[in-house]
């Protein structure tokens, strides 16, 4: 009987000495266990990991979501990928260094083709303030009054404090037709007001060119209003300085007043018409040491030609690049006021799925050393264009840069 009994008991013991081993065994394997591999569904998990980063609170927060979240079978895994890069990009604190998926993507590279429905003003982030840096010419925000440097509290209902400047950019923009309403504040203004647009197609302009006759009528300045450096600008100039030079102009009068800029590529096309081949235009400062020059190609069609640029707070980017160079290679002189002020490199890169996103890779530098971002482009002749000069039709800047000419 006492032999029986002991087997009886052993039996048990052991059993549950093994599921004791067992489950702690279990239980140091799930707690070892990589963040990552708890997750399900994921593919590429490998791909690109960086050295040297534990990314085991993500994937624990994901799997956490994954597993305890109440609506955890709606959940939709790719619109969760987007928001994590987008976190990642927010991190920055950059406003210029953005993520933007597959929709977001096509408009951005269509806006670049000059086509698209909205308001037609660029906006930016200014101290942290959505701003206009450029109502385009001929489009619904010119003409509902709004100028450079306007600052956008509000559009519609939604406060812009917090917002992105993608996120902003997507709630002003809207089908054609539609009205949107921002709630603007402007340095001259004692209160804030309400403007209503009804967006429209925008074709955002090129380029124009006028002749300026002088007090002799023989005499003659060719008016270049340069609005925008998208892909087909470059070309656009280059029929326009042929036809101008065709009538042998005493001067040229390049205006780039509330041009937001655009590519790089085409800023130094167009400064190759007045530099002379290898002048440096602009360099790119990486911030690791390394610098990239971008240098003329040397038309030189303009280089000996009397020229005057014309600068607004809205000149931003590839305008500011131009204006630097001409200025600093060439001593001509800038009239107008203090430009915008953006003077970062954005790399634009195509993702998967046909998402993409521009990255911040380095900050423009003028020949001269002066740091874009930082300090803007200041005129040499500083002349400010008011509110009433706009009433009646007046240009004193495009006036003072006629009266250098001469």
């Amino acid at each position: 009987m006492e032999k029986s009994m002991k087997k009886y008991i052993s039996i048990p013991t052991w059993i549950i000495l093994f599921v004791v081993i067992f489950g702690f065994g279990f239980f140091i394997g799930q707690t070892s266990q990589p963040s990552i591999d708890k997750v399900g569904g994921l593919t590429n998990k490998e791909l690109g990991q960086p050295a040297n980063v534990d990314f085991s609170l993500f994937w624990d927060a994901w799997h956490m979501i994954e597993k305890g979240y109440v609506d955890r079978l709606d959940l939709d895994i790719q619109k969760m990928i987007y928001g994590s890069v987008k976190g990642l990009f927010e991190s920055l604190e950059d406003p210029y260094t953005v993520f933007m998926e597959p929709e977001q993507s096509k408009i951005f590279l269509d806006d670049m083709k000059g086509s698209f429905e909205g308001i037609g003003a660029e906006i930016g982030i200014r101290k942290g303030i959505l701003t206009i840096i450029s109502p385009l010419e001929g489009n619904p925000a010119q003409k509902a009054g709004l100028k450079p440097g306007d600052k956008i509290l509000k559009v519609d209902d939604t406060l812009t404090a917090d917002l992105s400047l993608d996120q902003a950019v997507g709630i002003i923009r809207g089908d054609k037709g539609t009205e949107v309403i921002l709630l603007i504040i402007r340095d001259e203004w004692d209160e804030t007001r309400e403007i209503k647009i009804i967006r429209d197609t925008i074709e955002i302009p090129i380029i124009k060119w006028e002749k300026i006759s002088l007090d002799n009528e023989d005499e003659w300045i060719a008016y270049i209003q340069l609005y925008h450096f998208t892909e087909n600008s470059a070309n656009q100039f280059r029929k326009t300085v042929k036809q101008a030079l065709e009538q042998n102009p005493k001067g040229i009068v390049l205006d780039v007043r509330n041009n937001p800029g655009g590519y790089l590529e085409v800023a130094v096309d167009i400064a190759s018409w007045f530099l002379p081949k290898g002048e440096l235009v602009v360099a790119e400062d990486y911030g690791n040491g390394y610098r990239n020059e971008h240098r003329s190609k040397g038309y030189e069609s303009l280089e000996n030609i009397p020229t005057i640029i014309l600068i607004n707070e809205g000149s931003a980017s590839a305008s500011e690049i131009l204006a630097g160079a001409l200025r600093d290679i060439k001593g001509i002189k800038i009239v107008g006021q203090k430009s915008f002020g953006k003077g970062s490199v954005q790399q634009l890169e195509k993702l998967k799925g046909g998402s993409s996103a521009k990255i911040t890779v380095a900050k423009w530098v003028t020949p001269a050393g002066t740091n874009i971002s930082k300090e803007g482009i200041i005129p040499d002749e500083e002349v400010e264009l008011t509110s009433e000069d706009i009433d009646e039709m007046r240009d004193p800047q495009l006036d003072k840069a006629i009266e250098l000419l001469k």
